[in-house]
């Protein structure tokens, strides 16, 4: 957060007012106590734009992964967009002219990271946010056309969730015990690994270059990303694709959905694109 502020102080025109809050988006008593800190630190009643971005990885597969890991990357995902949403509503409504954008992700539309991976939670927490977006065009259209709304939806961008989801859900490879080592090692024969050479010591040092290198080595940046979301916004597009995986994967979707879920569909997703996410 230090960070992020100093960013934002930087980049801000002189004598603009940078505020922070921390808070778990996931707790609806949080995001309220973050609203009234926005209206205290600023002296306003009202916002002009709203950005729900918070999300995390994990409760992969519904039938054999944790509940509590399953919930919490839903209540993220899902509730933080929906309890900021109803929290800071008023003050949008309140300006003169208000903007709402929520994050959902190429797996708003395609539940899947590959025929191999389970991606139950974020994938449904992603279709939830999609839906409650466009739903959201027709009701401010109606009843507060001066608000706006886009739905973002973006591929593979170089951020650290995979990093921060394994730190917020207790699975840093650093930290992992050796018998939550043995479940990773259950987790990636699943996926089609074969871990079974590797020490324990190799195999966290495996799970930490994964995550790494989903950041730096993605095909776009999140600076990259960040531009064409404003560009969107600016334009009032109500529907924002961020990468050109994202494109692909749109088109391939709507040209076949009953095979979206197939292998076949992986090896067209791969020979358009450098998806390496899931196997």
């Amino acid at each position: 957060m230090v960070q992020t502020r100093s960013l934002c102080q930087r980049e801000a025109p002189a004598g603009t007012r940078v505020s922070t809050f921390v808070a778990d988006v996931s707790e609806e008593v949080q995001v309220l106590a973050f609203r009234d800190a926005v209206a205290e630190a600023h002296q306003t009643d009202h916002i002009h734009l709203l950005f729900n971005n918070a999300g995390i990885g994990g409760g992969g597969s519904f039938i054999l992964d944790g509940r509590d890991e399953w919930d919490k990357t839903f209540a993220v995902c899902w509730n933080g967009v929906y309890y900021c949403t109803r929290a800071f509503l008023p003050m949008l409504l309140a300006s003169p002219e208000g903007h709402l954008v929520n994050t959902s992700s190429v797996n708003g539309f395609w539940a899947s990271l590959g025929p191999m991976t389970a991606h139950t939670a974020y994938s449904s927490a992603k279709f939830a946010v999609k839906g409650f977006t466009e739903a959201l065009i027709n009701d401010l259209r109606l009843n507060a056309p001066h608000v706006k709304v886009s739905l973002v939806m973006p591929g593979h961008i170089g951020t650290s969730i995979v990093i921060n989801s394994a730190r917020i859900l207790g699975r840093d490879p650093k930290n992992l015990s050796d018998d939550d080592l043995a479940e990773a090692r259950e987790r990636m024969a699943r996926m089609g690994f074969d871990a079974g050479g590797a020490s324990n010591d190799q195999i966290r040092q495996g799970m930490q270059m994964i995550a790494e290198s989903f950041r730096d080595d993605a095909p776009m940046t999140a600076a990259e990303a960040a531009g064409i979301i404003l560009e969107g916004v600016r334009e009032e597009r109500w529907r924002i694709l961020v990468g050109e995986d994202a494109h692909v994967l749109d088109r391939l979707v709507r040209e076949a959905p009953e095979e979206s879920y197939e292998p076949s569909f992986m090896e067209r997703l791969r020979a358009e694109t450098d998806w390496m996410l899931g196997v």
